[in-house]
Parts: C-alpha cells; sequence; structure tokens
C-alpha cells in the first residue's frame, strides 16, 4: 500500500480526551501511536463517526497540552482487541506555532529536517 501521508508520522506516548462537537460531552482517553504535524493516528475504545469533527487536548511530550480539532478521516477494529478501534485523523485549524512543535521534535529525535 503507498504511503499517501504528507508529513512523516512521529510515535508518542500521548493522551487525548475527545469532545463531541454536536452538544455531547464524551470524553474518551486514547492513546496516541503516531503523530505529524498533519494529523495523529490513536486508539481508542470509543465509538467515533467518520468525517466526524472532535475537540481535543493533546499533551505533549513537554507537557504542555495542544488544544485542536480532530476529523476522523479513517477508522479500522483493531485486530488484537475488537473492542478497541484504531483511528486516524487530521488536524483542523491546528495553529502553526503547535505545528513547528511537532516539527521540531521530529527533527530533534530523528535528525530530520523538510
Amino acid at each position: 500500500m503507498e504511503d499517501r501521508r504528507k508529513s512523516r508520522r512521529l510515535e508518542l506516548n500521548s493522551e487525548l480526551v475527545i469532545k463531541g462537537l454536536q452538544g455531547d460531552t464524551q470524553e474518551a482517553k486514547i492513546e496516541v501511536t503516531d503523530l505529524s504535524k498533519t494529523g495523529v493516528g490513536f486508539t481508542s475504545p470509543a465509538k467515533l463517526e467518520i468525517k466526524g469533527v472532535y475537540e481535543a487536548n493533546l499533551r505533549i511530550w513537554t507537557g504542555e497540552v495542544i488544544h485542536s480539532f480532530l476529523k476522523i478521516v479513517r477508522i479500522e477494529v483493531n485486530p488484537e482487541d475488537e473492542s478497541v478501534f484504531n483511528y486516524g485523523a487530521t488536524f483542523v485549524g491546528m495553529a502553526g506555532l503547535d505545528a513547528n512543535k511537532i516539527s521540531i521534535y521530529d527533527m530533534i529525535h530523528n535528525g530530520t529536517q523538510e
């Protein structure tokens, strides 16, 4: 399968708290499996909707919290545990400064430049 990502993905242990924009206040802990300045991959037992947009607070490696919005673009059942889902999401309207923090982490820890 061809990788169509615009930015290289990073693995980062973190948590997100997701709230729906449709008025519900469902919060779900998730496990981040990869991260780039354009999107995030994560696992969660929460049932989210494809193309749904969710508010998120992402705690990054520095301890800072990045407030963002995620649009779900991929959903798969986790083959190891069918009660957990693997999600792919893109950031919607992420501030450039926050995206740069992710890029800087990549450059420092992986020696890459864009």
